[in-house]
């Protein structure tokens, strides 16, 4: 059966996200478009994930638990995973590899954790948007430990990309789906291909819309079927 779906999105717990993005805003905007399924992934944490899910669950909308971390090499990988738990004790060792540059607001922008009602209960010190010292082979590793699913990020971007900064895909690390921007972009990669949104503001997400043939709607047939050969 065909999903609508899109698993790149961006909360106000990415400094670079619109502070509109609130768990609720992104879960009602999701609604209206008629998504099946999201993912929220913020840059290095899952700390708004609690509260996206307790959003979710009251829409009858299925989130896919996510993070986008961010390489040594400055590569971004978009990392799913089948339940929240594995995703915030994944979240909770990119922090410990997150370099001790703290946020500064008034440059950067807010981070700031919600509750299931939009409420501010917090802020992350450490700026999320730096690179983990964590090279992709450890990256991968980690993500791997938490049963999760590592997808090189929006490959065709000219910057933060697999493909910008390495100059190729490499085969070694064996991954079975990217993301492009672009349906065209890397065609001699043999894998699964999905196209997100990377959405900041509201009105991004879901721009265009994409389906996933899928046994059932969860989180577990979407690790499933991107894992498939």
């Amino acid at each position: 059966m065909k999903y609508s779906y899109d698993l790149h999105i961006h909360s106000c717990l990415s400094p670079c996200g619109d502070m509109d993005m609130t768990p609720n805003n992104i879960v009602n905007m999701a609604s209206l478009l008629g998504l099946d399924l999201i993912a929220v992934s913020d840059h290095n944490s899952a700390l708004n994930l609690p509260a996206v899910f307790t959003a979710a669950k009251e829409a009858g909308l299925t989130v896919v638990p996510a993070i986008e971390a961010n390489s040594a090499e400055e590569v971004h990988v978009l990392c799913l995973f089948e339940t929240l738990e594995d995703a915030l004790a994944c979240s909770d060792e990119f922090y410990e590899h997150l370099p001790p540059v703290m946020n500064r607001p008034d440059i950067f922008g807010e981070q700031v954790i919600m509750d299931q009602n939009d409420k501010p209960v917090g802020t992350v010190d450490k700026l999320l948007i730096n690179a983990l010292d964590l090279g992709l082979d450890r990256l991968l590793e980690t993500v791997k430990k938490y049963r999760g699913l590592a997808i090189p990020a929006h490959v065709d971007k000219t910057s933060y990309s697999i493909l910008a900064n390495l100059g190729y895909i490499p085969p070694e690390y064996g991954f079975t789906c990217i993301e492009v921007k672009n349906p065209e972009a890397a065609a001699e990669f043999g894998g699964h291909r999905i196209t997100d949104s990377d959405a900041h503001y509201l009105e991004d997400i879901a721009e265009p819309v994409r389906f996933l043939n899928l046994h059932e709607k969860s989180a577990r047939a979407v690790l499933e079927k991107l894992r498939s050969k």
